[in-house]
């Protein structure tokens, strides 16, 4: 009968309330973006780059990636992922066209790109886009890039690149020089063959009546904004029909950010005053605005690191930014028993998402029972998710039942945590006051007693 009665008793479930706090500037797949190697200024969990196509397409069907290799391998040991952009014609560099396609045939018009700030021009080597020996060759090295990356843990985000100077999908001012819509289309049909795990974004959302652009809304791309906090917000003048929360509009994709991310780059011009007191943004294209209209997840933002980044109040401001990008996950309370005997813990724990985008990577939970000293001395899989939470929609409710019958009697710590698929990655960290708190990258939840 004892028996009987401290069996009931322990399976009693009592809640644990737990105390929001912030969550780190760094949690991974968000946040600010430095260009690869150049982030010891300021916290962040994502690093850019640049590759020419060049550097690893060395035949028709030959792929050298050890230049790749490097980068993605460079970034993991600061436990950071990439983003790569690739491309075939970048200003003031030698051409991104693989050698062996001009020496076929494919054609590179030269030219001068006023537009940069010192005002001095740079080269430019566009390559005829039409030309068949450069379409097969750009769908055979998304297809090689898919085979090889897709999924890998090392790279956060593929931005489409490959047309355009930098990779940016536009030849301006030389729009004779620009892709058709046919070539686009191959591309991006190419793109979504390729990769089904790791998320793509495109530089400019268009309908089906968009100028220069193939369609594109209807297609598994997220957007990336390059003139973030500069031509970001809809004005409705005219001359502004660039602006990117306009081209969002006009493709019928405002809510695009709630199945697919959202990126792109602090326009260079205010890197050093979009968080000044005033911010040095254009009217109506602060940094609060523009978030409110993209719900950004990442932004490279070479402001937050250049020069030992910013100093005193405006870094405080620098860091709140980056905290507001992207997800931000709290777990308010959790509920389970205090104490056990010899059957399962039954487990439920209530998230939220406080941020302003979802997550967009299925990563693995788990949970995990800690001793006094904060060893992790049993754990177990869920098949929990934080894919499609949503801010401002009601909190998710999971539900375990947690095996503890081999555990030695005694005091434990119930925890969480996400398992990032990165080894050498940042944790990704609730924002809870007892995140940390025992164990690092684990959320303690409370205490229980096995009996």
């Amino acid at each position: 009968m004892l028996a009987l009665v401290v069996a009931v008793l322990s399976q009693v479930a009592g809640e644990r309330r737990l105390e929001y706090a912030p969550a780190p500037p760094d949690n991974p797949m968000k946040g600010f973006v430095a260009y690869l190697g150049t982030g010891e200024a300021f916290p962040h969990s994502l690093e850019w780059d640049y590759l020419p196509v060049a550097a690893v397409m060395t035949g028709p069907d030959r792929f050298d990636w050890s230049a790749f290799e490097q980068k993605l391998d460079a970034a993991a040991s600061r436990g950071c992922q990439l983003i790569i952009r690739w491309y075939l014609d970048y200003p003031g560099h030698e051409p991104g066209t693989p050698g062996w396609l001009v020496d076929q045939g494919v054609g590179l018009t030269r030219w001068k790109h006023a537009d940069n700030p010192a005002g001095r021009p740079k080269i430019c080597h566009t390559p005829d886009y039409e030309h068949p020996l450069l379409r097969r060759a750009l769908r055979r090295f998304i297809a090689a890039f898919g085979a090889r990356y897709d999924g890998d843990p090392r790279l956060a985000y593929v931005p489409l690149g490959l047309l355009g100077l930098w990779g940016e999908w536009h030849c301006y001012p030389r729009e004779d020089l620009w892709a058709s819509k046919a070539v686009q289309a191959e591309v991006m049909d190419a793109y979504e063959a390729a990769f089904q795990i790791t998320p793509l974004l495109h530089r400019y959302p268009a309908g089906g009546d968009a100028f220069a652009q193939a369609p594109n809304a209807h297609r598994r791309f997220g957007y990336h904004d390059d003139s973030f906090a500069w031509a970001t917000v809809h004005t409705g003048r005219a001359g502004d029909e660039w602006f990117f929360e306009t081209l969002l509009r006009q493709a019928g994709a405002l809510d695009r950010w709630q199945t697919r991310p959202i990126g792109g780059e602090v326009r260079p011009e205010v890197w050093r005053t979009i968080f000044a007191d005033p911010p040095g943004t254009p009217p109506g294209q602060d940094f609060d605005r523009c978030l409110t209209v993209t719900h950004a997840t990442w932004l490279c933002h070479q402001g937050a690191f250049d020069d030992g980044g910013p100093r005193g109040e405006a870094r405080q401001r620098t860091i709140e930014a980056a905290r507001r990008l992207g997800y931000t996950f709290h777990v308010p309370s959790a509920v389970f028993a205090e104490r056990v005997a010899g059957g399962p813990l039954a487990v439920e724990v209530c998230v939220e998402n406080r941020g302003v985008a979802p997550i967009y990577v299925e990563w693995p939970i788990e949970l995990g029972v800690l001793d006094a000293a904060g060893r992790v001395v049993a754990r177990q899989a869920t098949d929990w998710s934080l894919l499609g939470l949503l801010p401002g929609t009601p909190a998710r409710i999971w539900s375990a039942g947690l095996a503890v019958a081999d555990l030695p009697r005694g005091n434990y710590t119930l925890a969480l945590r996400v398992v990032h698929p990165l080894a050498t990655g940042k944790p990704l960290r609730f924002a809870n006051a007892t995140q940390d708190a025992d164990a690092a990258g684990w959320l303690s939840l409370g205490r229980f007693q096995r009996l």
